[in-house]
């Protein structure tokens, strides 16, 4: 069944956009009385029918709704330097989307390769993932942010992964289950020493995430799969 991302939706009805309208008349071809499925983006998941299938306003009416649909049992932010090529930090927006993440922060440190980047096309390939894995979450983007900036910002359980040496847990060590997680994932050249310091003082725990130098996509998806994988 075909599957539509609505934000907006409310009560039993609802009109698709334009866009959404053309594709799922004149791409898809689908017709009054055929069902598709919405999601919200909230944990709301929704089976509706067809009723007027117009290319420009195509209106469904809602048959079922469910709430929480799949809702995760932990909550995972995960900071993570944009990287120099943006295909990479692509590439890691969409497995995290199907693995299981609830926020992202891009976050630009003073190693960064790369200090800005396009949140409108970023929201657009989570959302294509959130349609492809049936999540019925929307995780945030947050607009880029500076790495002393974002230090200021509270958070429950704390950690951030680099490469420099000292004394450091493995993540899984370190996470309680069921937690609120906020890890920090530094660019290409790691975090500075005074990046690491910063954070220690503002009470993140430096964890490893193995023994192999993994790139920041990489190291950014280990720590999602890890944090999925303990409180499954």
């Amino acid at each position: 069944m075909h599957l539509f991302y609505t934000p907006d939706i409310t009560g039993d009805t609802y009109q698709l956009n334009e866009e959404e309208s053309r594709h799922c008349s004149k791409v898809l071809r689908l017709v009054e009385g055929d069902r598709v499925q919405l999601i919200d983006g909230r944990g709301g998941f929704y089976t509706a029918e067809i009723t007027d299938a117009h290319p420009k306003r195509t209106v469904l009416k809602i048959t079922e709704h469910q709430q929480e649909y799949s809702k995760r049992n932990h909550y995972l932010h995960i900071a993570v330097a944009p990287t120099k090529n943006i295909d990479r930090f692509e590439w890691f927006l969409e497995k995290s989307t199907e693995i299981g993440i609830d926020e992202i922060t891009p976050l630009i440190c003073e190693r960064s390769e790369r200090k800005d980047v396009k949140i409108e096309r970023l929201n657009k390939i989570i959302t294509s993932a959130v349609k492809q894995s049936l999540k019925a979450y929307h995780p945030k983007l947050n607009e880029a942010c500076s790495f002393k900036n974002f230090l200021d910002k509270p958070a429950k359980e704390k950690f951030i992964a680099h490469c420099m040496e000292g004394d450091k847990s493995t993540l899984s060590d370190k996470i309680k289950k069921h937690g609120e997680y906020t890890i920090l994932i530094g660019p290409e050249g790691d975090f500075s020493p005074s990046e690491a310091e910063q954070a220690l003082l503002k009470e993140y725990i430096p964890v490893s995430l193995g023994s192999s130098r993994l790139r920041t996509e990489t190291a950014a998806l280990q720590a999602c799969f890890e944090i999925n994988f303990l409180n499954r």
